[in-house]
């Protein structure tokens, strides 16, 4: 016999509106009502003990009650909680701008990216550097507006800007009549690619594809064609490495250096959406043990220095809400003049520069250049595509997709012919289900099933996380 609803159940059904949810199938049953956790486990009102798979949409980096992290607001909880940034500083926010510009440097050549605009998450890094950009094109290169590209598939935040640069249908279609148009150019999903001539092999199809970089020419026949009709683009948004709500879908090596060559010959920005990405998420690319420091953000992997970046959900080791977007000197200039000029960024937050989620910052990136989590990430690493690699030999599995400690595994009716299940069929949803009986948690996109595991994860607790995933694979998908 079941249990009587729990009173938060209850409360949760009768006044929580969850995201990407629909409320209906929600209420059917009662959640998971999660009141602790440690480490990579967190526990539900009911006692119940879970691995958190997904580091919590994304943004947990060390894990839950990190000692460090814990001291930092605590101490500075003493000090001082929140003052506004809009005509004052803090300390806190002032230090963890200059570690920002630091981690944004490049392993050769100048720091270009020296100013940090702080905010409150993805999609609000996202609108402030859509604005920055719009600003440039108008003061910079005279023209009257500016005009973005993005990838199919593209998802860069839930604002009205960062949805206008988002390409997915199922999630924007409803707010068409807000939005303001922007460009999109095919992804480099080498799984699905229409040029891509190989047939499936039981390996990650960036390894064996067969074509002529044709998503490469397509971004620059794209730039060439708003070049020739007096409209050019003002700025490339990409996700560097991998994108990751269209699908975990990742760039063969060599797409993102080449296509940020192309943006720069044709005078546009370069925006890196590192929401994701960033903070060590990419794993170590070229790094290997010896190397002094492992780079934080995905497009240094590919020498590629973005004009302007946007920072969010590990910012704070994923405690509390805070994003920052950092740009150029040359950017930030042309927002500067005399008070009767009204050239002033127009743009801000009541949270902006928030001291404890400053304070949480500063001790995640202390934690993350230690040599300790740096030999701890590169071993995951490699742990973590070990145990993938035993995933092949289950047939529902058409694709895995890694880049550092993120992993998209795509589920198909049919391997051979990459044919997909409908996602009526809620083929993602009934795993993640069957992997939540079995004590792991995570949400799926679609029909692939998403794995980030937190970097204190151990090696016994990642060889639960995969093997719930194909014990439940084989529960739900048992005849494919």
């Amino acid at each position: 016999m079941k249990p009587p609803l729990h009173p938060i159940a209850g409360l949760d059904r009768r006044h929580v509106w969850h995201p990407f949810t629909q409320m209906g199938d929600w209420s059917r049953t009662e959640p998971v009502i999660l009141v602790r956790g440690r480490g990579a486990v967190l526990e539900d009102i009911r006692g119940r003990s879970y691995l958190d798979a997904n580091s919590s949409i994304w943004t947990n980096l060390h894990g839950h009650a990190h000692p460090a992290l814990n001291r930092a607001i605590r101490a500075q909880l003493d000090r001082v909680a929140h003052t506004s940034l809009l005509g004052f500083a803090n300390e806190p926010a002032s230090r963890l701008a200059a570690e920002l510009v630091k981690v944004a440097k490049p392993a050769k050549g100048p720091a270009e990216l020296q100013r940090v605009f702080f905010s409150d998450d993805g999609s609000t890094a996202m609108e402030v550097a859509l604005k920055l950009a719009h600003g440039h094109a108008r003061r910079a290169r005279g023209l009257k507006t500016a005009r973005f590209l993005s990838l199919e598939g593209a998802y860069h935040g839930d604002t009205v800007g960062a949805v206008s640069l988002g390409h997915v249908d199922l999630f924007h279609k409803a707010y068409s009549g807000l939005l303001f148009h922007t460009e999109k150019v095919m992804a480099p999903y080498c799984y699905r690619c229409p040029y891509n001539r190989a047939l499936p092999e039981r390996a990650d199809a960036r390894t064996y594809r067969k074509c002529g970089w044709e998503c490469v020419s397509k971004v620059e026949q794209q730039f060439e064609k708003a070049a020739k009709s007096k409209r050019p683009i003002t700025a490339f948004v990409v996700e560097p490495l991998i994108q990751g709500a269209a699908g975990m879908i990742p760039q063969p090596p060599g797409w993102l250096g080449k296509t940020a060559e192309i943006a720069r010959h044709h005078g546009a920005l370069l925006i890196a959406d590192e929401v994701m990405t960033g903070f060590g998420r990419a794993g170590a690319g070229p790094a290997r043990r010896g190397v002094r420091k492992m780079p934080l953000l995905a497009c240094h992997q590919e020498s590629v220095q973005p004009d302007l970046v946007t920072l969010a959900k590990g910012l704070t080791g994923g405690y509390l809400p805070m994003a920052a977007t950092l740009v150029t000197d040359a950017i930030y200039s042309l927002f500067l003049g005399r008070y009767d000029e009204f050239k002033t960024f127009f743009h801000g937050h009541s949270y902006t520069g928030n001291a404890l989620g400053a304070a949480a910052g500063l001790a995640s990136l202390r934690l993350l250049h230690s040599k300790e989590s740096q030999h701890r990430r590169l071993g995951l690493e490699a742990e973590f595509d070990a145990l993938l690699r035993e995933l092949w030999d289950l047939p529902a599995v058409g694709d895995i997709r890694r880049v550092g400690l993120m992993a998209g595994i795509e589920l198909v009716r049919n391997w051979r012919t990459r044919e997909a299940f409908p996602l009526a069929r809620q083929a993602g949803i009934r795993v993640c289900e069957a992997m939540k009986r079995r004590g792991v948690l995570t949400r799926p996109i679609g029909n692939v099933i998403v794995l980030m595991p937190p970097y204190c994860t151990t090696r016994r607790q990642m060889e639960k996380m995969v093997g719930a995933l194909r014990d439940s694979i084989d529960e739900v998908l048992p005849d494919f």
